[in-house]
């Protein structure tokens, strides 16, 4: 694990969506194409806004949500909602996006559909969040989903369901879709959560999923 440490969340936001530029850049470079997959929440949309104005050819890029919660698109509570409202606009309006929703669909029978739909688009770029009880998109402890969603042989996309009673069923990508990323970054923001991810580092994926994408991730941190 690469750990960065900013004075603030602006420039934090700034250095990382330099980065991701230059990561997509690379994957352009290389293939012609490139595909992004990102969180959803709160923390990440100030680094959507400054993404959104990246002057390059986003045409070949493919956006993606690491995770969702299954609601309509249109539903405040959509991750989709945020995607299209700060990150497929201005220049990155040419982006594609595949979104983890199917309408009409349960959320079991939607992940099977999904998973055929995305299995075969490999990750260059993906930017995990995490959240204080070290889930990670929606891998979350204690789920009776997790073990499958961390197995091998688990669809690219499984349905998932919070174990706080509260939450929305999800559906997510699988560990291994997610660990397959050619470059992988982590944003999160807190005394809190840089006190988990120090814990996540040594734990069992199990009882901590962000562990299992660690070594190969650089870590980005601010306080606030």
């Amino acid at each position: 694990m690469h750990f960065s440490s900013y004075p603030n969340a602006a420039d934090m936001m700034q250095s990382l969506s330099v980065e991701l530029v230059t990561d997509l850049l690379g994957a352009l470079a290389k293939n012609g194409k490139a595909t992004l997959a990102v969180p959803g929440g709160s923390t990440p949309g100030p680094l959507f806004d400054l993404l959104s104005l990246a002057d390059f050819d986003w045409t070949n890029v493919t956006i993606m949500l690491t995770d969702e919660r299954w609601v309509s698109t249109d539903s405040p509570r959509s991750n989709t909602a945020l995607i299209r409202n700060r990150l497929l606009v201005n220049a990155a309006a040419s982006a594609n996006y595949v979104a983890l929703y199917k309408d009409g669909f349960e959320p079991e029978a939607g992940a099977v559909a999904l998973s055929k739909q995305v299995e075969n688009l490999p990750i260059d770029v993906i930017l995990l969040g995490m959240g204080a009880d070290m889930h990670t998109a929606s891998l979350f402890p204690g789920a009776a989903e997790l073990a499958w969603a961390q197995s091998p042989e688990a669809a690219a996309v499984v349905s998932m369901v919070p174990v706080t009673g509260d939450l929305e069923p999800r559906v997510t990508l699988s560990a291994n879709v997610l660990e397959s990323a050619n470059r992988t970054h982590v944003l999160i923001l807190g005394d809190e959560k840089k006190a988990a991810l120090m814990v996540a580092e040594t734990a069992d994926p199990y009882e901590a999923p962000i562990a299992q994408f660690l070594p190969n991730a650089k870590v980005h941190w601010s306080p606030s």
